[in-house]
């Protein structure tokens, strides 16, 4: 099985504040990938800089074995934390602007999530609560047929009884061989669809193995998160 993702002294500041500290790493495609750490710890950083959003970085970085550019973004399907959508779209319209920037998007798939999300077709963005907001960029997501899904919280603005639906709906439409990095804070919700397990803080990898080793031991992932931090903290 081949890398998707090659990191090699991956430095990323902000200011005097230094965020990703020399880092290095590879991830095997195929997998689907818990990314986990603290607030402020550089998830969010790590996803932009994959994605191709931030540039002022040291290092290297390869996304199927090919430097961030054209083609690494026409390969990369990437949910932000925060929406980015136009308050005057509605959900057609966000529809037809992601179906015109990616030639891998099936509209009629969108159409049909939107009456399965039940998303209102013309209600506008700005009037949607923060939970259908997300929805409708998960379900844009999910509608291209990408290599690599980058997902940064997409758990993070719905109410519990949602939480299960739109893991099913990441599990189901998830092209087979493609590969997920889902950040999370909700571990105990879901570490049963992760293969891999990949903590960092202070600017460093902590943790980077597989579930199944993870839990040889007979604990949790949320278990093995409280002590790598706990230890992390103390040592640094």
């Amino acid at each position: 099985m081949s890398n998707i993702i090659e990191v090699r002294g991956l430095t990323k500041s902000y200011g005097d504040h230094l965020v990703l500290d020399n880092m290095s790493f590879a991830l095997e495609e195929g997998q689907i990938i818990g990314l986990m750490g603290p607030n402020g710890c550089g998830k969010t950083s790590l996803m932009k800089i994959m994605a191709g959003l931030i540039n002022d970085y040291k290092g290297e970085v390869l996304i199927d074995g090919s430097p961030v550019g054209i083609h690494t973004k026409s390969i990369i399907a990437y949910l932000p934390e925060k929406t980015y959508l136009a308050n005057w779209m509605n959900s057609v319209d966000a529809v037809k602007y992601i179906a015109d920037f990616y030639p891998d998007f099936d509209s009629k798939k969108a159409y049909d999530m939107l009456d399965l999300f039940e998303i209102p077709k013309t209600q506008k963005i700005k009037s949607m609560s923060k939970g259908m907001q997300e929805k409708l960029q998960l379900m844009l997501v999910m509608c291209r047929n990408a290599r690599l899904y980058i997902l940064d919280e997409p758990l993070g603005g719905v109410d519990p009884a949602a939480r299960a639906f739109i893991l099913d709906t990441i599990m189901k439409n998830h092209p087979e061989g493609s590969t997920l990095l889902i950040s999370t804070h909700l571990i105990n919700d879901v570490e049963h669809i992760f293969d891999h397990a990949f903590m960092i803080g202070r600017g460093h990898v902590l943790l980077d193995e597989s579930v199944a080793k993870v839990r040889e031991n007979g604990k949790t992932l949320e278990d093995v998160f409280k002590e790598v931090f706990q230890y992390a903290w103390q040592t640094y």
